[in-house]
Formats: structure tokens, sequence, C-alpha cells
């Protein structure tokens, strides 16, 4: 990754959005989030 003069390598960078009942409600988006990220530590869709 290279941003600013900033160099470390086999770094990951992630963005997201959230649209619809994830954006409007947290308790969907927090389950969303916490079985997403309970597979070792990958998404899987």
């Amino acid at each position: 990754m290279m941003m600013r003069g900033v160099q470390k390598q086999n770094s990951k960078t992630i963005t997201s959005a959230l649209r619809g009942a994830f954006r409007e409600d947290p308790k969907t988006r927090d389950e969303f989030l916490r079985l997403a990220h309970s597979s070792s530590g990958t998404l899987q869709f």
C-alpha cells in the first residue's frame, strides 16, 4: 500500500458501503457483521 509516502508491503484495504436495512437498522447491521467476521477472518457471501 502506498499513500502519501506511506509504504507497507502485503497490506490490505477494505472499503464498505451500507444500503437499505443494513444502513437503517443497527441490529440487522450488527448481526450481519458478527456473522461475516466469525468465519475465520474472511467475508463469505
